[in-house]
């Protein structure tokens, strides 16, 4: 080599085993030496004809990594190999760039944008707000444009200090930008006010630059503005961001509401978050049970008595079970004087029956009924279902008949995609005129579970049904699907099979799918 050493000996034993030795020859004539010039990070052995390089990979948070390499590994000591840290480099700047990390990956890492990607990911995961700002000034300075995903992680630390948590994430891809109310209505001292005006008045000032870069945004960058206009209690900015949306085509989510509804509801504007609940369902967008709370508690706090029933019910076929600033919220409605002044003094208890048979159980969703103070009392139900404050059963409830007819044409629908249209729709004839049933049989399974390999029991399947037969209030048989294969031959050929198939279609309670169909479809 021309200054440094050529290693001719074999691979120390130290290193053959390492990922980060990479032997190469490059190609290159004696009469046209080519430079070595590796890119930022890289280890340079400076010569003309280079047989050895070793590759590192050194993490990159600050300044220039200091690398070492062993003597061992040049046969020449004496001789000044050199090996150093470069600036990236390419082919602009003269030379040839021989990249000894082989992976695009790492390449990018290393180039100064890859840099501002990872140091901006690094603020996102520590909450490092103030850091994040100098990264973003010192790239604009170099005159580097940040691409969507380098605005989006800057407006989401900005917004996140704005609020006055910066909850640290573990990638910054996987940042939540949902629910806000936690940062909304706690008062966190984690970050000063300072910071927090910092943070609110740069992220409008990054989301304006992103703007002029002519950047396209996503929904998380909505979202991540829509919780800056939340830091600074504008829930109605927050709620004309989320409109926006549409006029790029981006779907809102769940969590692209929550700073406008948040906001709102903690200002009491109790209309507008009205508003904003309605577009959600427009959207196509469920509330879950933290957005129907803040609906509800500002329901409570104005005395909009039907809006709190109508969210009683949502409550109650989405969480089922519900938090404990829930409950209390529920408790301050029930506590309240309005509440005992409302209700019905005279209803039909025929229609109030109909309408609980008719819901599945457990609610008739006929308005308040009744006048004067309600009791609320916290309790806890024994194991047989029974509560020890009022000595009521619980009741088994169902899913709602609407549900139910939705859930069905869905299923059928599917099916029809999947199947021979035909073929599915003679099954619902069949099943018009044989039902309905209280149960269904997948016969495969009931037939060849714990029996041995290519064996099927249908003496399994009529044990099965018969004990399904008997918990039934109409002690009907319950609905069996079988392949029609499953009847044809094999073990339905026994006499004693025969006769339990003969008994089944008797009582019209066995269906047999065609050949080509799934059975599972029909179940």
């Amino acid at each position: 080599m021309t200054i440094g050493a050529k290693y001719t000996g074999g691979i120390p034993s130290i290193l053959r085993n390492s990922q980060q030795l990479l032997l190469t020859r490059p190609s290159h004539t004696k009469s046209s030496p080519r430079p070595v010039i590796l890119r930022r990070g890289g280890a340079l052995i400076s010569g003309a004809h280079p047989e050895l390089y070793y590759k590192i990979s050194p993490l990159f948070i600050s300044g220039w990594p200091q690398i070492i390499i062993p003597k061992r590994l040049c046969t020449q000591t004496s001789t000044s190999a050199i090996l150093s840290t470069f600036p990236y480099s390419d082919s602009k700047s003269g030379g040839t760039n021989y990249v000894t990390r082989g992976k695009k990956k790492e390449r990018k890492r290393d180039s100064r944008e890859g840099q501002l990607t990872f140091g901006l990911d690094m603020c996102s995961r520590y909450g490092d707000v103030l850091e994040a700002l100098n990264l973003y000034d010192r790239a604009v300075k170099e005159g580097i444009k940040p691409n969507q995903y380098q605005y989006n992680v800057l407006l989401y630390i900005c917004s996140g200090a704005a609020m006055g948590v910066l909850r640290p994430a573990d990638r910054a891809k996987d940042q939540n930008l949902a629910n806000s109310e936690e940062v909304i209505e706690e008062d966190n001292a984690k970050i000063s006010d300072e910071t927090r005006y910092l943070a609110l008045r740069r992220g409008f000032e990054i989301y304006s630059q992103m703007g002029i870069d002519k950047i396209p945004p996503n929904e998380a960058t909505f979202t991540a503005v829509a919780r800056l206009a939340a830091a600074k209690e504008d829930g109605v900015l927050a709620f004309d961001l989320v409109k926006k949306m549409a006029e790029f085509n981006i779907p809102p989510r769940l969590r692209s509401y929550g700073p406008a509804l948040f906001a709102l509801c903690k200002s009491r504007d109790a209309e507008r978050a009205y508003e904003v609940d309605a577009h959600m369902t427009l959207s196509g967008v469920q509330p879950e049970e933290p957005e129907l709370r803040v609906l509800l508690k500002v329901s409570v706090d104005v005395l909009r008595e039907e809006k709190v029933y109508s969210l009683l019910h949502r409550l109650r076929t989405t969480a089922r079970q519900v938090s404990q600033t829930t409950s209390e919220v529920i408790e301050q409605w029930f506590n309240g004087q309005v509440a005992g002044k409302l209700g019905q003094t005279v209803w039909d208890r025929k229609k109030i029956r109909e309408a609980i048979i008719a819901g599945g159980g457990g609610w008739h969703g006929q308005g308040w009924l009744g006048t004067g103070d309600w009791r609320v009392k916290r309790t806890a139900m024994n194991p047989d279902g029974v509560c020890p404050c009022c000595q009521e059963r619980l009741v088994t409830i169902d899913i709602e008949p609407e549900e139910t007819e939705n859930f069905a044409r869905s299923v059928a629908a599917l099916a029809c995609e999947r199947e021979l249209e035909a073929k599915f729709v003679s099954f619902q004839k069949w099943l018009d005129e044989h039902g309905p049933f209280e149960a269904v049989v997948d016969g495969a399974n009931a037939g060849l579970f714990l029996q041995p390999k290519h064996a099927f029991s249908f003496s399994q399947i009529n044990a099965v049904a018969n004990e399904l037969k008997k918990m039934s209030r109409s002690k009907k048989m319950p609905l069996i699907i079988l392949h029609n294969r499953r009847t044809r031959e094999g073990p339905a050929d026994m006499p004693i099979n025969k006769q339990l198939i003969n008994n089944w279609r008797k009582a019209g309670a066995l269906y047999t799918t065609p050949t080509g169909s799934n059975d599972d479809w029909y179940i």
